[in-house]
């Protein structure tokens, strides 16, 4: 069946770095967009970042452009999510998702995706 594990999260400080991996089986991984979305505490879920099957195309919500990156090695099966400058406003759980439609270009909504992993937990503070 499909999973989907992510990891890379902790604590750090403002200005910090973190990478996020989300290893992904039970299926055809170069097949799929995959998503970052994050919650916060009391807060609903939002999209961070998607990328498309091949990786040629990204997509990124205004407040992370020009601090996050996603990327993805297919021969790996793994999306990341590099976060740098970190500030305390991106504290949150941090989850990956599967594009529910094969070949499909990036999607911000979260009904568009179909399997999620447990979420990873990033914590920015001094």
């Amino acid at each position: 069946q499909v999973q989907l594990v992510e990891s890379g999260g902790g604590l750090v400080q403002p200005g910090g770095s973190l990478r996020l991996s989300c290893a992904a089986s039970g299926y055809f991984f170069n097949r799929y967009a995959m998503g970052w979305f994050r919650q916060a505490p009391g807060k609903e879920r939002e999209f961070v970042a998607a990328i498309s099957w091949s990786g040629d195309t990204t997509l990124y919500t205004d407040s992370v452009k020009g601090r996050f990156i996603i990327f993805r090695d297919n021969a790996k099966k793994t999306v990341y999510l590099q976060m740098n400058s970190l500030k305390p406003e991106d504290t949150a759980l941090y989850y990956c998702a599967r594009d529910k439609i094969a070949y499909r270009g990036n999607d911000r909504r979260d009904n568009e995706y179909d399997y999620w992993g447990q979420g990873t937990q990033v914590t920015v503070s001094s």
